[in-house]
């Protein structure tokens, strides 16, 4: 055997002989890569994969300005922009999918929908799996009725069967053949179903609830279109007036690149993660460089021989290459295997439009970035480790007979490591305290409503059988009656939407405002019709006046019922007998009603989520233009308080609709408690994960001061035993021991919080979103705290051994 390779062989048996040193060294670097490969994955699958069109990067979105991107838009805004100078092709789409009833060989079913122009698929260049686009005479009022597949509802409904092409779906009471399917790994809006907009030709649809896209041409840019666009749209505004002109004056509008405007709102908290990610990668860096300095010193008698003996220089230093190369290949490993399963446990809180059909999986791509990663810090820290070897190794310290200790410049650059290592744990702790604090606020904060007992379902009218208001109300007055007398039922209600739930349970109407007011500019209230049990299934009280009663009917007085945020915002807090109004959109006959009580303010994305003015109007008094509105974004969602189990109750939610509409499908049958899980995944997910980051950090500084002192405390036994045999008390060792690690950890912490005040910058978007501060008192006396213990106890032990030593075996070898 070649004689490097023998010596390669020896030093990792060696090492697997006495694992001690191996699995604490691969440990530290497994935990480094995991963490930074699981969010590099999830980093590339949100923000870095191209869309799955061709040259994605010439497609662009337009709309007005949110969070720095261009937003949303309105049909009337489409319809008046055109043409554009440097644009090939647009398209428009709505908002979200919706919920269209369906009916395949006559079975009822609810899917996600989603409406778009025939623009919208040539302006992506999607290419369909079978079939083809929406005509032009499709994509009009009163078209033929044509439907679009999802990949993978065809696969499921139909097993990818080709002759799908022709048939035909009852899609809300009304027959639509379908002309094609999407291609594999195009997602449209989480969408199962794409219909056409069938938009009129001149649109006085001003609803913000819609994505217009465009292609670009070569050499045009983003900016000078979106220029272009918000000159047209602000001189469209000033000829027609109304009260567009007055919604036009406080916007802007731009165009941003298309896969940019899609990820905006999950870019600052992959930041965050990445940036946490890093600060553990770190970590992980000087702890290993410790480790391998540590474990150069121990060799330094075996490097001392081996230079007496005549060996090339590159022959000692061959065990430390092969123990790095060994450390590289376990840590490397284990990283990958952590990140997976960390992928896995993480993949249901991820939220849904983050990923929008990428794949959440450990790619090559990402393999090959965590080993170069990985051997890059192996490299480093084994040169460090090597560099002093090489100063150590003398002869003497083969006089010493490897009992030389560890030099000051090694006992220097030990100390110094470690107050590296606390103050980048001390960094990531600051800023991980502050989202745990704001958890633990969050939790305490009451969700203005109970959802204990309840059982929720939604229910969208099929409009074939259901066209009108009217028939809305009878569909909805009849199933409540008979929920009502099911055994276990304690009040029934239905309304457009929960206390809590996704966006789908929020619809905004702009126009909202009180009498000779225009809509001021800080309300976005939101309108909600509900039944007048709504609020005593949700135990939600009223703060000022009553709830609603049945006697609030059609062809009685209009009331409402408003939240204390738009009370405050239009009233000034005293709302109720004032009168509100809504309507100044073409679309909406103009309505208003009196303010008859005021409810505390909810969230309906929890307690850390942004919270809206809404307005409640009684189910019974809803105007028959509005319900049409309503009804094309949002279903009827009925809520029971049972008792026991509310997941016990499905079955007969489920019987109770087949027998009063035998037609009707009904979904997302949900415990309320289920529903505010949801709700609150994105935020539970980014708590979770900082906290993650902040134990590791935790752990990492935590092995690294235990590992410096233990060798620090073992390589100065001779020192120690030499104290005793003079009368030094074994308190008095284990103080200056505890004195002098300590001494580091407070270095740290003050680097620490130095460093964590440079760095708030990048935290400032994210904290103000949890309205919180960098410097949280509580916070830095728990990492003060914290950090403290964990020194104590890694120097503790060592100490402890230090002042068990005995004088004659430590001076026996003098």
């Amino acid at each position: 055997m070649n004689a490097g390779l023998k010596e390669i062989w020896l030093a990792w048996r060696a090492l697997c002989r006495r694992p001690g040193y191996l699995l604490l060294a691969s440990g530290v670097l497994a935990l480094g890569v995991g963490a930074s490969l699981a969010v590099y994955v999830l980093i590339e699958a949100v923000l870095l994969r191209p869309l799955p069109y061709p040259q994605a990067s010439r497609l662009v979105q337009l709309g007005r300005e949110r969070s720095g991107v261009a937003y949303t838009t309105s049909p009337v805004i489409y319809q008046h922009m055109l043409p554009l100078q440097g644009v090939q092709s647009v398209g428009l789409i709505r908002f979200r999918a919706e919920d269209a009833n369906i009916a395949v060989d006559d079975v009822p079913q609810l899917l996600p929908a989603v409406h778009a122009d025939r623009g919208y698929l040539a302006t992506l260049g999607v290419a369909l799996t079978l079939g083809r686009n929406f005509s032009a005479d499709e994509d009009r009022p009163n078209g033929p009725k044509v439907v679009l597949l999802s990949h993978g509802f065809w696969l499921r409904r139909y097993g990818g069967d080709a002759s799908v092409l022709g048939r035909n779906m009852s899609i809300e009471g009304v027959s639509h053949q379908i002309i094609g399917v999407l291609p594999a790994g195009v997602d449209i809006k989480q969408a199962d179903l794409l219909l056409p907009m069938a938009l009129p030709a001149d649109s006085e649809d001003e609803g913000r609830n819609f994505y217009v896209i465009a292609r670009l041409a070569p050499d045009v840019t983003a900016a000078a279109v979106g220029a272009e666009f918000a000159a047209k749209v602000h001189a469209m505004y000033l000829r027609i007036g109304g009260a567009g002109a007055s919604f036009a004056a406080h916007e802007a509008f731009r165009a941003d690149d298309l896969q940019t405007a899609m990820r905006v709102r999950a870019r600052p908290v992959l930041m965050m993660f990445l940036a946490s990610a890093s600060m553990v990668l770190l970590i992980v860096l000087v702890n290993l460089a410790n480790l391998m300095l540590l474990r150069s010193m121990a060799r330094s008698h075996d490097a001392a021989v081996r230079d007496a003996l005549g060996a090339p220089w590159l022959r000692r230093l061959l065990p430390l290459l092969a123990e790095g190369l060994l450390i590289a290949i376990a840590g490397t490993v284990a990283g990958m295997l952590l990140a997976w399963l960390g992928l896995q446990a993480l993949r249901g809180l991820i939220p849904a439009e983050w990923l929008a059909g990428s794949s959440l999986q450990v790619q090559a791509s990402a393999y090959v970035l965590a080993l170069v990663l990985a051997l890059t810090l192996v490299s480093l820290s084994v040169a460090l480790g090597l560099w002093w070897g090489l100063k150590n190794a003398s002869p003497d310290e083969l006089r010493a007979g490897g009992r030389g200790g560890t030099g000051r410049r090694g006992g220097l650059l030990g100390r110094v490591l470690v107050t590296a290592q606390v103050a980048l744990a001390s960094t990531l702790l600051c800023a991980a305290g502050v989202f745990l604090h704001a958890l633990y606020d969050a939790a305490r904060v009451p969700l203005g409503f109970s959802s204990d007992g309840i059982l929720t379902f939604e229910l969208a009218p099929v409009r074939g059988t259901y066209s009108d208001n009217a028939a809305i109300q009878r569909l909805a007055q009849q199933l409540l009656d008979r929920l009502r007398m099911q055994p276990g039922v304690v009040r029934a209600t239905a309304g457009t939407g929960l206390p809590a739930g996704d966006l789908s349970q929020n619809f905004y109407l702009g126009s909202i405002h009180a009498p000779g007011q225009d809509v001021p500019d800080t309300a976005t209230p939101q309108v909600r019709a509900v039944d007048p049990d709504f609020f005593s299934v949700f135990q939600i009280p009223a703060h000022q006046g009553r709830s609603f009663q049945s006697s609030d009917r059609r062809g009685g007085e209009a009331v409402a019922i408003v939240n204390q945020r738009l009370a405050d915002q239009m009233y000034g807090g005293d709302a109720v007998g004032k009168m509100i109004e809504m309507g100044a959109i073409p679309s909406l006959a103009p309505h208003s009603a009196r303010i008859v009580g005021v409810i505390d303010t909810i969230s309906p994305f929890g307690p850390l989520g942004d919270t809206d003015g809404i307005l409640y109007l009684p189910l019974a008094q809803m105007p028959d233009d509005l319900m049409q509105i309503v009804r094309t974004v949002n279903p009827l969602r009925f809520a029971l308080a049972v008792h026991g189990n509310p997941d016990d109750y499905r079955r007969m939610v489920g019987r109770v609709v087949a027998e009063v509409a035998p037609s009707q499908p009904v979904s997302q049958l949900l415990s309320m408690r289920s529903v505010v899980r949801e709700t609150t995944a994105g935020t539970r997910l980014d708590l979770l994960l900082i906290g993650l980051f902040a134990g590791l950090a935790l752990l990492l500084a935590a092995v690294g001061m235990y590992a410096v002192m233990s060798v620090a405390v073992a390589i100065r036994e001779r020192e120690f035993g030499v104290r005793m045999a003079l009368g030094a008390s074994p308190a008095r060792l284990i103080a200056g021991i505890l004195r002098a690690g300590l001494l580091q950890v407070v270095i740290g912490l003050l680097a620490g919080f130095a460093l964590a005040f440079i760095l708030a910058g990048l935290l400032r978007a994210v904290l103000l979103q949890i309205n919180r501060q960098v410097f949280d008192l509580p916070v830095l006396a728990a990492v003060c705290l914290t950090l403290a213990l964990s020194g104590l106890l890694a120097c503790l032990l060592p100490a402890w051994r230090a002042s068990r030593v005995e004088p004659t075996r430590a001076l026996r070898g003098e």
